[in-house]
């Protein structure tokens, strides 16, 4: 009985595809979205102002950050979760991916949560002075817990070296 279940454990994981496959299908889409806004970028490029074009590019920029994030955590998770997609010594496309651990990818998400708050807090500059505020404080509460887990991977990653 207790083979069994350990069996039925790990195979469950392969349910995991459909979670990634639908992020996968949703990035799709994401990106018909992407090269909508891009045409429309391109087709403004001379009638708009400086700023509008600033903040019309910030938009594909919060986009390509956006669609990283999703392929940074599907493929991640993927690989760690549901199947190697490659050894750590091959040299091919998907190499990287071994060399991303757990704590790695929470500092590589954190980031990318920051660049894209980031990124809004430009778009939102002449919004009311209340909504910047929001914003504001959320993107601290970003920056403070991309500063805590760096603390926690440089702690754990220290005591996993005194360790070994």
């Amino acid at each position: 009985m207790r083979e069994i279940l350990n069996k039925t454990m790990l195979t469950s994981r392969f349910i995991l595809v459909v979670f990634f496959g639908g992020l996968m299908v949703a990035l799709a889409v994401y990106a018909l979205g992407f090269l909508k806004k891009l045409w429309t970028f391109a087709g403004n490029a001379f009638d708009g102002g400086d700023n509008q074009q600033l903040i019309a590019l910030l938009h594909l920029l919060d986009s390509a950050l956006v669609a990283s994030l999703v392929v940074m955590v599907a493929v991640s998770s993927y690989d760690s979760l549901v199947s190697r997609l490659a050894k750590r010594d091959e040299e091919g496309e998907v190499g990287w991916v071994a060399t991303v651990d757990p704590g790695n990818l929470k500092i590589k998400l954190a980031t990318a949560l920051i660049a894209i708050s980031s990124i809004h807090l430009l778009q939102i500059f002449n919004y009311s002075d209340r909504d910047v505020t929001w914003a504001l404080a959320v993107h601290g509460m970003f920056l403070a817990g991309a500063v805590v887990l760096g603390l926690l991977d440089k702690l754990t990653s220290g005591n996993k070296a005194g360790k070994m």
